[in-house]
């Protein structure tokens, strides 16, 4: 077993960063589209509505959630992380 090292830590925490900024930007994406509720939102694109809020929360999530998530958004890959993730 590899020995742990404080670096394995801040690759950890630049992941975590990431994905909060995952979280905002759905968020944003959402109330910028006039979705108030997180929800409904979850709802309306047969998304888990418990999951959903954990994305926007910036939890980890899958690449097929995103895409299904930006699908409802009806934005590309491109467009999401073409905004706050430079």
């Amino acid at each position: 077993m590899a020995k742990a090292t404080g670096k394995g830590n801040a690759k950890e925490e630049n992941v975590a960063d990431i994905m909060k900024k995952v979280g905002k930007r759905i968020r944003a994406l959402r109330m910028a589209q006039g979705h108030t509720s997180h929800e409904t939102f979850a709802y309306e694109n047969d998304i888990n509505r418990a999951q959903y809020s954990r994305y926007e929360r910036g939890e980890d999530l899958r690449l097929t959630t995103l895409i299904k998530v930006l699908q409802g958004f009806d934005i590309t890959l491109g467009e999401f992380f073409g905004e706050g993730f430079e």
